[in-house]
């Protein structure tokens, strides 16, 4: 085998998984010290993490044609998030009641040790109800909303910023081409950010199997058994169908992001390869007004990774600890994590705080039986991520396919392997483009 294989990104960082997998295994103290590897990786996403989606969204509905069409994507958008998120919840559900992991494990959660999760419990209890969360929605100050990376006060804005931009027509063109250079510099950003991908992913694993150990996993292996087999039945034949009814094969799609799929590996974040992701899509033929759009929102509303574990987690609490729970009550653990699971995919650990709060709004689930899943969350935040990274992937190529905003032709042969040149930037002339930012000449067919 060539070196040259070396030189690929998705190569190195499995380096770097199953190198530092090996360190924290043999060598535990050290493992755990590493973690500020990974961590520097992730706070160097996060630098341009808020820029790079500002732009992009801006962009997209500045070169919109129409705010009728903006309406269209948004809303399409809005309803495949839902029925996905859903469907998520509701498959978790139902692996969980049938394979039933915690079943027999006889839990009595007055002898657990709550202080491990003290600190996710304290920020569950700070939830606000929907009228807060509505309010949250708006930022009282710009610079704040992206300093703190609050995706969806920053959507907000850029929504309005990137509105009000294709009101004042070519008036706004110096704004637009000034966006244009900062978000190609940005993407340089992000570029040199992703070389060190290898070696965060290498302190993340090792922090991981040094702190937690492979123990950990063999007396929960069943739960986290439940949990890969789940999220990849939900890839494979969920997004699968959806793939093949967009008109694209899964399989070579997943080729295609390959690098970023075993970024968030490494990572345990699907954040991590947001900026990557949206460049990637929109270099194989997804026209930039609905890359802007619709992968920033996915990452909030499009969850689906996060949505299987919050039905796994909750039931395998309630069985492990005897608790009770009608057919009743496990809808109703549906209807609230519907709502209550929006906005918490990205960074690893926001996952464990919203299934602290939707537990303590239930009330008939002990919150103490989260120690239970302590030391296997970081293992299954893995496949949480990579989960949410291809369901928002994927979603978005729907989405554009269902909108008639992918260039067919050039997905296939990019797809196909093929060497195709990178996307022409807009002529400076102002020539007028589609209701979705491609020539005409690109649109694709019904």
């Amino acid at each position: 085998m060539s070196l040259g294989i070396f030189r690929k990104l998705y190569v190195q960082v499995l380096v770097g998984v199953f190198a530092g997998g090996l360190l924290g295994f043999l060598y535990p103290q050290l493992g755990a010290d590493l973690k500020p590897l990974g961590d520097v990786f992730i706070r160097l996403i996060k630098m341009v993490f808020a820029p790079v989606i500002f732009a992009m969204v801006v962009l997209g509905i500045a070169k919109m044609e129409s705010m009728k069409e903006l309406g269209r994507v948004g809303v399409r958008a809005l309803i495949y998030f839902e029925i996905l998120s859903t469907f998520a919840l509701l498959l978790g559900l139902i692996v969980v009641n049938v394979f039933q992991p915690g079943a027999g494990m006889n839990v009595d959660p007055k002898a657990l040790d709550t202080g491990s999760i003290a600190n996710y419990t304290a920020a569950a209890a700070k939830s606000d109800g929907f009228i807060e969360f509505m309010l949250n929605m708006v930022p009282t100050s710009v610079v704040d909303a992206l300093a703190k990376n609050n995706i969806l006060q920053i959507l907000v804005f850029a929504t309005m910023f990137g509105v009000a931009l294709s009101h004042m027509g070519r008036r706004a063109k110096p704004v637009v081409d000034m966006l244009e250079a900062f978000s190609n510099a940005m993407f340089v950003v992000v570029g040199m950010v992703m070389r060190i991908a290898p070696i965060a992913a290498f302190g993340a694993i090792a922090f991981t199997v040094g702190k937690y150990g492979l123990e950990s996993l063999l007396s929960l292996g069943q739960l986290m058994a439940c949990m890969y087999l789940t999220c990849a039945a939900f890839v494979f034949v969920v997004l699968g169908a959806i793939a093949r009814i967009s008109g694209f094969s899964l399989w070579k799609f997943l080729r295609y992001i390959k690098d970023e799929i075993f970024t968030v590996l490494g990572t345990s974040s699907s954040e991590s390869v947001v900026p990557q992701l949206m460049h990637k899509l929109e270099h194989l033929g997804v026209s930039k007004p609905v890359v802007g759009l619709v992968v920033p929102s996915g990452v909030t509303f499009n969850p689906d990774g996060q949505c299987i574990y919050y039905t796994m987690a909750a039931i395998f609490i309630a069985q492990a600890t005897n608790t009770p729970l009608s057919l009743m009550d496990q809808f109703v653990i549906l209807g609230v994590l519907m709502v209550t699971s929006k906005g918490s995919a990205g960074v690893t650990g926001s996952g464990f705080i919203t299934l602290a709060a939707t537990l303590a709004s239930m009330g008939n689930i002990p919150v103490a039986g989260m120690v239970l899943l302590l030391g296997v969350d970081r293992f299954m935040s893995e496949a949480r991520a990579i989960t949410n990274t291809i369901g928002n992937a994927v979603g978005t190529m729907a989405i554009a396919r269902w909108v008639g905003a992918v260039d067919r032709p050039r997905m296939q042969r990019i797809l196909d392997g093929h060497e195709v040149a990178p996307l022409a930037k807009p002529a400076d002339d102002g020539a007028e483009l589609s209701v979705v930012g491609l020539p005409a000449s690109h649109k694709a067919t019904a």
